[in-house]
């Protein structure tokens, strides 16, 4: 199986920086489209300490060629030394959404 389009996660941990990402990713071409879901709550490992935090979680459409460029922004954008980007393969989609994807990103 051939995996060209890809959903990427990202934590961020408020609501200016989720717009910011957002619109950076969608501007550059590197997302066509990116949900951001409002307060979600995250319990993680950091540094010896078991953290609870607020935070918002972007969701991210794009093609998996777009995945280094699209990490690389994140990362020089990102508030957090380690943010999380998890990409995860779409094994399937509607055609005309998989074409609308194709259309509106970086080629």
């Amino acid at each position: 199986m051939n995996i060209d389009y890809i959903v990427v996660l990202i934590t961020v941990p408020d609501g200016d920086t989720a717009q910011n990402i957002a619109n950076r990713l969608v501007e550059e071409k590197l997302a066509a489209c990116v949900n951001i879901v409002k307060d979600i709550n995250s319990i993680y490992y950091w540094k010896g300490n078991i953290e609870n935090d607020e935070e918002h979680l972007l969701i991210v459409k794009t093609k998996i060629e777009l995945f280094d460029r699209l990490t690389d922004l994140i990362k020089s954008i990102h508030p957090y030394t380690v943010p999380e980007i998890i990409a995860l393969p779409i094994i399937s989609g509607s055609e005309s959404y998989l074409r609308w994807i194709d259309e509106t990103v970086y080629r």
